[in-house]
């Protein structure tokens, strides 16, 4: 590849900047405050992040009177609204002269080619041709425009007229025809011209939607000890142990280290439960005859509803359940009513409001907030998304012979899912759909993905194609400010890295409170049972995997519904796999970090070799006045990290985050590296011992390729300190080094440590188990880790 080929290619892979038209112009070019557009820098509409879109839009309501066919004497009535080339139809009625159909039909004025809207009744044949009952017909340029927040246009009676002559006929009609824009009531449940070849249950998997997931729990089962549990062979005392499961989750206790009737665990196992609760806990008593084989003793069921809810870390009251005996038939089953005593098992059992359950992977989290809706603090900001259009989306599939693109975005905060319509067959879509929601800390991040709809009916792949997605920070978003640029969507294939297109969109984050987004700074980025009473790590990944499976299925069964290949994209539900590509990349992030020591290193060789005697002697007289007077030494570091950050405020980042090929090694990966990345798991590669090994090595290696990746984000947390990339944790930190430097100026060194000395050496009883203010606010600030492919 030459040079310039080179560099136009890696500007491909680069954020854009955009100038879209954003907001609502009013009709007809009128003027407000002069020009056709609201003249202000924030426009009152809800709409004002998007290019505003007309529509003329026809609501059928109903009809009257409608004649009856000669032949069969019935009237299975439809209505076919006709605009040029492009004709919605409602559903049809059996058998009914005074149907009900309510719905509405929405045509895209950029494409509209006729100067009248026909409203045709027909008269469903199930052999012949449809007969033709009759028809109303509207001029284009008497359709009235309706502006929001005005009222919805009211619905007429209409009489249907003759095909050839303009004479009446029996029926009737109720209509309203008007022109709007995407920010109409009736836009989100409209029949749209964009899609007018889909038919059938796909109309279903083209409209846009809001889906919230499931709230989730953290159910704690503690169990403690059994009585009386008694094994099939009576001579032998059992080795028992406990099995518990929630739907597919299932876990056991460690066997009782001594054989008894009466054996004690005290053992607390953890499941993710997801609310309605519809799974029950399942607790099953078993002993361990021989290494293959487990004898059931008794088993219970018990609702999740009939747990307590903990809003705190207090402790929670135990209780004894029955376990119902195994071992009877059928026909003795009434026997277990006659046993003189009952197994039972003694539990603490509750389930945790205090957490925040993650079903996301932890270095893009959108939401921390608990799970009981008691703790929740007040938003302290409002996040608006604009999801314009797309450019250049490759062919996905083959229609008719003919490549195809039905494109659709997906966007992820919080609670909160969206889905855009689907736009049929085209490789510019343009969606100009805006989403708000709340946000409670600035430190989180939106994901929003592009997909290929495969679920429009006729052949139809079993999953939608994934185009790219694009994750933001909004830490690093100033306030008020619309962003409005293109987004490059890159997916890493087995045949290499691929641009799919680019996405276009407008983000503004609003704050409400900038003191609440200060006092969060010092503050845990999860609630605080997270620290008091923390999980382990392979408990946190094992519950993680539970919780996005759950709102997986959950989401799939919305209608329509959000599908899981879909989830598991947004969740990075593979994050955690081996790939030698990500621990390259990850190794030669922490290498950078490094490169500024190195260059001071060699700087300091440079001064000792007088390479520029200047220097040189300005070091000697700064280390002769440093030696005179130490207590200069920490105000003047301070003073030159106040002084750094204000410089580097001229070169402060200007656009959000975006995925960065170079820092990913996408761009350069071996191909037998990508066979890795992309082999299944458990691999499918010949040899059976091979593959066991290799299996484990890649499990071991994924550990290791996070823990790298957590060092390099703390390094990277630590340059981001100056660099403005997230400007109130930058503005905080130069004005602590200010203060600072201002304080040890009039504070004699021996002073400050003194106090240092004591801070560090102070009693437990003057310790939190909290993170300390400085730690809190280091963890909340952006690393690079946003721009990882």
């Amino acid at each position: 590849m030459s040079s310039q080929a080179a560099a136009s290619h890696a500007e491909d892979y680069k954020l854009k900047d955009t100038k879209p038209q954003l907001g609502e112009r009013w009709p007809h070019g009128g003027v407000r405050g002069g020009g056709g557009w609201i003249s202000s820098e924030r426009a009152t509409s809800t709409y004002d992040l998007v290019e505003q879109m007309y529509y003329l839009y026809v609501r059928v309501v109903k009809a009257k009177d409608l004649p009856t066919n000669p032949v069969t004497g019935n009237c299975d009535p439809y209505v076919e609204v006709k605009v040029g080339n492009y004709k919605g139809k409602t559903r049809h009625f059996e058998k009914k002269t005074n149907p009900l159909w309510n719905q509405v039909f929405a045509f895209s004025k950029e494409k509209i080619q006729s100067s009248a809207v026909e409203v045709y009744v027909r008269d469903k044949e199930m052999v012949a041709r449809d007969d033709y009952i009759g028809k109303v017909v509207f001029d284009m340029h008497e359709v009235p425009t309706r502006v929001p927040p005005d009222s919805p246009l009211a619905p007429q009676w209409y009489r249907l007229e003759h095909r050839h002559r303009e004479i009446k006929v029996r029926g009737e009609v109720m209509l309203a025809v008007w022109m709007g824009t995407q920010a109409d009531e009736a836009f989100p449940e409209s029949w749209h011209s964009d899609a007018a070849s889909v038919h059938g249950e796909g109309v279903y998997n083209i409209r846009s939607k809001v889906y919230v997931s499931p709230k989730l729990w953290y159910l704690r089962v503690n169990i403690i000890e059994a009585q009386d549990v008694e094994p099939r062979d009576r001579s032998q005392p059992p080795q028992a142990f406990v099995k518990a499961q929630v739907g597919n989750q299932i876990l056991k206790t460690k066997l009782c280290q001594t054989r008894t009737t009466n054996p004690m665990w005290n053992e607390d196992l953890l499941f993710v439960a997801a609310e309605p609760f519809e799974e029950h806990l399942v607790l099953t008593v078993e002993n361990k005859v021989t290494s293959a084989k487990d004898e059931v003793m008794g088993q219970t069921t018990v609702t999740l509803d009939s747990f307590e809810r903990r809003l705190d870390h207090r402790p929670v009251h135990s209780r004894w359940f029955n376990l119902e005996r195994f071992g009877f038939g059928v026909i003795e089953a009434d026997k277990r009513h006659e046993l003189k005593f009952s197994s039972r098992l003694h539990l603490r059992v509750c389930l945790e409001g205090a957490y925040h359950v993650l079903d996301e992977s932890t270095m893009y989290i959108s939401d921390v907030r608990p799970t009981a809706r008691q703790l929740w603090k007040q938003p302290i900001g409002i996040l608006e998304v604009g999801i314009l259009s797309a450019q250049g989306l490759l062919q996905m599939k083959t229609r008719d012979g003919k490549g195809a693109t039905d494109a659709y975005c997906v966007a992820k905060y919080g609670q909160k899912w969206v889905r855009t319509r689907t736009i049929t067959e085209s490789s510019n879509p343009k969606w100009n759909e805006q989403y708000t929601w709340e946000v409670y800390d600035p430190c989180t991040v939106i994901t929003i993905g592009v997909f290929d709809n495969c679920h429009l009916g006729g052949n139809d792949k079993p999953t939608d194609a994934r185009i790219g997605k694009v994750r933001i920070r909004l830490s690093t978003l100033e306030m008020d400010r619309i962003y409005t640029n293109s987004y490059p969507l890159l997916v890493l294939q087995p045949s290499g890295l691929k641009k799919m297109g680019e996405l276009q969109l407008a983000v503004r984050f609003t704050c409400l409170s900038l003191a609440n987004i200060i006092y969060l700074y010092g503050h845990p980025l999860l609630p605080k049972m997270h620290y008091l009473h923390p999980f382990t790590v392979n408990q946190l990944d094992s519950l993680r995997y539970q919780a996005m499976t759950i709102v997986a299925v959950r989401l799939g069964r919305a209608e329509p519904p959000l599908r899981k290949e879909v989830v598991e994209y947004m969740l990075d539900v593979d994050s955690h796999m081996w790939s030698m590509r990500r621990s390259k990349a990850n190794f030669f992030r922490i290498v950078s970090l490094f490169s500024g020591a190195i260059s001071m290193s060699k700087w300091l060789g440079e001064v000792c070799q007088w390479r520029n005697p200047v220097t040189t002697i300005l070091v000697h007289i700064l280390f002769f006045i440093l030696i005179c007077y130490p207590e200069l030494i920490l105000p003047t570091m301070f003073l030159y990290m106040f002084l750094i950050g204000i410089w580097n405020f001229r070169c402060r980042p200007r656009h959000p985050s975006h995925m960065d090929t170079k820092l990913s090694w996408a761009e350069a990966v071996h191909p037998d590296e990508l066979d890795e990345e992309f082999d299944t798991f458990p691999t499918s590669k010949q040899q059976d011992v091979a593959r066991m090994r290799y299996d484990r090595l890649r499990s071991v290696a994924g550990r290791i390729q996070t823990v790298v990746g957590d060092i390099a984000t703390q390094g990277e947390r630590f340059q981001s300190l100056l660099s403005w990339r997230d400007p109130r944790a930058t503005s905080l930190y130069i004005i602590f080094c200010l203060i600072t430097a201002i304080v040890l100026y009039v504070t004699p060194f021996q002073i400050v440590a003194l106090v240092a000395g004591i801070f560090w050496l102070r009693h437990p009883r003057f310790r939190s188990k909290l993170p300390s203010v400085p730690s809190n606010f280091f963890r909340r600030l952006p690393s690079r880790a946003d721009s990882m492919l």
